[in-house]
């Protein structure tokens, strides 16, 4: 397909700056008090049945009716309601991995202009040298010191050129690798995309976001972004699923920026996806099997599952055990191996996760879906709402 057939037009209002929140307005004589409550699984909620080609925006009964509400109006689908379409035995593959604070800021040696530095990963624990990005790059050489605090004690050396915007620093703290981990990331903030953070009031990630950009099983440090879908996860929801006899299986792809990145040619098959690190274990590998050998359906939550299991799946249909890198793109037509389900958030145009999500869903239905959330005002982005893809 071309990245031309990816292209809508997203209105900047509905780009979720936070995440899915409620607002209650409590009195008292004169006094008027706004509570506000975040509440992870009761953001907004579209299903798509592949088999029938049908988008479903609303609660409906055991006839397929829309259920209404006491002012006959139908009731909007909230995340939570997944529960409502898998049974015992079924199996969910979720993302673990954990996003760190990678966003940080400095000043450059002698000049003190201030620059951004993103931490992608670490390289060399013994020497402290990381992969970083920095913001403006043109300001920054080999040989320059960034200064991280105003004690000048995080200092770190630029020793290469990666990319244009790529750099390899080497921070210059002598301590226990863990108390210098510590002492880096208290420095750093949550690594928000920029199409969020550029359009807040504040163009930085608040205290709350660390917490909330953050999935609620989040185990395996590494992720630069979160896998989106499994924010909309809570502890209640979990719980219910765990006791309706819904089996969990979790897989580690430590997701990084280049889902973010624009594509630059219009023939996807020439485009090269940046490589993820991934880990799938013997555990997990036995989970989803045995859900897919019994008949039961298996779930991926979020592009990043489908990324992996689609790395990791055999011939067979079956999921085995891997521990390396991906740089697997998705994007129709696709012939999937393993799962049957999918959990979604709505992504930006021309976009990788676009994509990856209509090779699953299938391209008319899904942007026959894309439309009709323009249309109800759903909320798009890692903050926004989710949509459901089943086989049925």
């Amino acid at each position: 397909m071309k990245l031309s057939q990816f292209k809508f037009k997203l209105p900047e209002e509905q780009i979720a700056l936070y995440p899915h929140s409620e607002e209650k307005v409590v009195k008292t004589g004169r006094k008027k008090t706004v509570f506000t409550t975040k509440r992870r699984d009761e953001c907004r909620l579209m299903i798509l049945h592949k088999k029938s080609q049908t988008v479903q925006l609303y609660q409906q009964d055991d006839k397929g009716k829309d259920i209404l509400d006491e002012k006959g109006n139908p009731i909007q689908l909230v995340f939570k309601d997944i529960l409502n379409y898998f049974d015992e035995g079924d199996a969910f593959i979720f993302n673990d991995t954990k996003v760190f604070p990678a966003r940080l800021y400095g000043t450059k040696e002698k000049t003190d202009a201030k620059i951004e530095v993103f931490l992608l990963r670490e390289l060399s624990a013994e020497q402290r040298l990381w992969d970083v990005l920095v913001e403006p790059a043109r300001k920054i050489r080999i040989g320059n010191k960034l200064f991280f605090d105003d004690s000048s004690s995080m200092v770190a050396e630029v020793i290469d050129n990666t990319t244009s915007r790529g750099r390899t620093l080497r921070f210059l703290y002598d301590c226990p690798h863990d108390e210098f981990k510590r002492e880096l990331f208290a420095l750093g903030e949550a690594p928000l995309p920029r199409y969020i953070i550029n359009k807040r009031e504040t163009p930085h990630a608040n205290e709350d976001d660390m917490e909330d950009f953050q999935s609620t099983f989040a185990q395996k440090e590494g992720a630069v972004t979160a896998p989106a879908a499994s924010l909309h996860f809570s502890r209640e929801l979990m719980k219910r699923m765990e006791i309706k006899g819904i089996n969990f299986a979790f897989i580690t792809l430590h997701c990084g920026l280049g889902n973010f990145h624009d594509i630059e040619v219009e023939d996807l098959t020439k485009h090269k996806m940046d490589s993820e690190q991934m880990s799938i274990n013997a555990e997990a590998c036995e989970i989803v099997n045995r859900a897919k050998t019994a008949g039961h359906r298996v779930c991926a939550v979020g592009t990043s599952v489908v990324k992996a299991t689609e790395t990791a799946v055999d011939t067979d249909g079956m999921l085995k055990e891997f521990e390396g890198w991906t740089n697997k793109f998705i994007f129709p037509p696709y012939n999937f191996g393993l799962a049957d389900s999918m959990i979604a958030n709505f992504y930006h145009p021309m976009s990788p996760l676009l994509m990856s999500t209509c090779a699953f869903g299938g391209y008319e239905l899904v942007m026959e879906a894309y439309s009709l959330a323009l249309k109800h005002g759903f909320r798009f982005g890692c903050y926004g709402d989710a949509m459901l893809i089943l086989n049925d």
